[in-house]
């Protein structure tokens, strides 16, 4: 899969590195979608509820911080995929250390949630009570 794309960073610098640069991040966008579930879940969600926060929100700062809070759970999700998947390909059988990077990468995903909930549900309930 890789083999198709030529190392960006060989040969090729400035803005003529920036077209290649956006095809591996589009491919790293395919892949979190065919490989991950909870990437898939929290990206359905995230599409689900953002119309709301055009009625919710009470400014654009407003806005920004419920929808920047979802694309900040999307991009815990990423990383911790990312971090499963070296781990995976490097140490296949378990190892310790490895083992607590992906409880980490877990834990990070989990506080990106945790925010995103605190953040829509005062957001939710300030509207429907002032």
């Amino acid at each position: 899969m890789r083999d198709e794309i030529p190392n960006i960073a060989k040969n090729v610098s400035g803005m003529r590195r920036l077209p290649r640069a956006i095809l591996c991040s589009l491919k790293g966008y395919q892949a979190a979608w065919t490989h991950e579930s909870g990437f898939r879940q929290y990206l359905i969600i995230a599409v689900l509820v953002s119309p709301a926060s055009f009625y919710i929100s009470e400014s654009l700062t407003h806005w920004f911080m419920l929808i920047g809070c979802l694309v900040f759970l999307l991009f815990a999700e990423i990383i911790n995929s990312a971090i499963e998947a070296v781990s995976d390909a490097v140490f296949p059988d378990y190892n310790e250390l490895i083992g607590r990077a992906k409880d980490l990468g877990s834990a990070g995903v989990f506080t990106a949630l945790l925010l995103a909930i605190v953040i829509w549900a005062v957001s939710i309930y300030e509207f429907f009570t002032i």
